[in-house]
């Protein structure tokens, strides 16, 4: 898991030790009108590699009612477009966490585990504020969506899915 913000001042430098896709996406990110964008899924071209772009409008709501995801085919890149904040925690896979649904067969390319109180125990967390981003990779079991002490808030995020397969 990586995580930055795009208008740091070491932005340039976060991006340049990525691999070129995904350094590529978050230079195209940033320079787009990311609050006006209409929201839903968009098949996008960065640097020659095939993306989807989904554009949301959440409310966060308490770790408790989310389940661990993870992804196999795609990079997710995250990029917090306003509102907030969010909450957003996370654990390396090691293969011992008990599957709820398995969706890495769709078009989704995701797996939910079950919410258990030990797993999260043993989670990181960043919160995402405007400009923040957070790249999960396909080991890296993510809960985005989680609100704070002040309560649910409304929130807009990009998830920019980048196949794993353009950065190896």
């Amino acid at each position: 898991m990586i995580y930055g913000n795009v208008n740091s001042e070491y932005f340039e430098q976060q991006a340049a030790v990525l691999p070129k896709p995904l350094c590529e996406a978050l230079h195209q990110l940033k320079g787009m009108d990311l609050a006006g964008h209409e929201t839903g899924a968009f098949p996008i071209e960065i640097g020659g590699v095939s993306m989807i772009l989904q554009v949301m409008d959440l409310v966060t709501s308490p770790r408790e009612t989310h389940d661990p995801e993870i992804h196999r085919k795609y990079i997710d890149l995250q990029l917090f477009v306003s509102g907030g904040p969010e909450v957003a925690s996370f654990f390396i896979d090691e293969g011992k966490e008990t599957v709820k649904e398995d969706l890495l067969g769709t078009s989704r390319d995701i797996l939910f585990y079950e919410n258990r109180a030990e797993t999260a125990k043993k989670e990181g967390c960043v919160v995402m504020e405007p400009g923040a981003y957070a790249i999960y990779f396909p080991w890296d079991v993510h809960i985005p969506g989680q609100c704070n002490e002040d309560g649910p808030k409304d929130y807009r995020k990009i998830v920019l899915k980048v196949p794993m397969e353009a950065c190896v």
